[in-house]
């Protein structure tokens, strides 16, 4: 069984810079880590390998520095490592990003499913993994909290949802995004992290993997950021005294006064 995980870098700090002229996040000089959910995601990966065998391959979009933080995937489970790099694929929304990986996908071949982890926590959009399945052409579930069996030609699986979860089967080839209910991450071993210390990261341009760039990075998104700003939060407090049935009065007397500074509003 051959699985392709995907994650992606996100800042490892509150203090994120964007660039006014493109509005993207600055990643240059920025502490980055494994978006979180996607760790859930290389656990899956490297448990589905042991248990079936075959390759676990993790893949990401980012740029030359997120090779060193794709290492640290080595250490707990993954075989190889894959990342594409490209200027042609800065300032991409998440359908161009979702075609760059597809394409790096296609070049990777012989794979039965891909994970992703269920969203990424600094645009927190959760289309990357549907949008994925849908330039792969093959069926794809979203929030599975637990994978029931897989075996050559399909994967059953559970996924999350408000009031329980729904038991979903579907063949394979497939795209899964996961939720952290699915497992408990790995810390590194000794002897993986040896390993990712000497694994060399494969890095793809968008030449590579024969991407068509129209369709990637600023051009290749349709949707993209007009403004940033933090919002502001004014809340106006205000302390009513007095014995308990003086509160009430006054709070009633406040509630109806305020009702009718509202009411007068809407008639003019």
């Amino acid at each position: 069984m051959n699985v392709i995980v995907c994650v992606k870098q996100v800042p490892g700090t509150n203090e994120v810079k964007m660039n006014k002229e493109t509005n993207t996040i600055i990643r240059e000089g920025v502490e980055a880590i494994i978006n979180p959910f996607d760790t859930y995601a290389v656990e899956e990966g490297a448990r589905i390998k042991e248990e079936t065998g075959g390759k676990a391959t993790v893949l990401s979009m980012g740029i030359p520095s997120v090779a060193e933080l794709l290492k640290e995937t080595i250490s707990v489970g993954m075989d190889e490592a894959v990342l594409l790099s490209d200027r042609a694929f800065a300032g991409s929304d998440s359908l161009a990003t979702s075609y760059a990986l597809s394409m790096g996908i296609k070049k990777i071949g012989d794979c039965d499913l891909i994970i992703c982890g269920k969203q990424a926590m600094d645009g927190d959009t959760a289309q990357v993994g549907p949008g994925l399945a849908e330039k792969l052409g093959i069926p794809h579930t979203t929030y599975v909290r637990k994978i029931e069996e897989i075996k050559d030609g399909y994967i059953r699986c559970q996924r999350m949802t408000e009031d329980g979860y729904e038991v979903i089967e579907m063949p394979l080839p497939a795209v899964i995004t996961v939720v952290k209910e699915i497992n408990e991450p790995r810390l590194p071993s000794l002897k993986g992290k040896m390993k990712a210390k000497k694994t060399e990261v494969t890095v793809w341009t968008a030449d590579d993997i024969g991407a068509d760039k129209a369709l990637c990075g600023l051009s290749g998104s349709p949707t993209q950021v007009v403004k940033t700003f933090v919002p502001e939060h004014n809340v106006d407090s205000e302390m009513i005294v007095g014995t308990p049935e003086e509160q009430a009065r006054n709070l009633a007397r406040k509630l109806l006064s305020m009702q009718f500074a509202i009411q007068v509003q809407e008639d003019e």
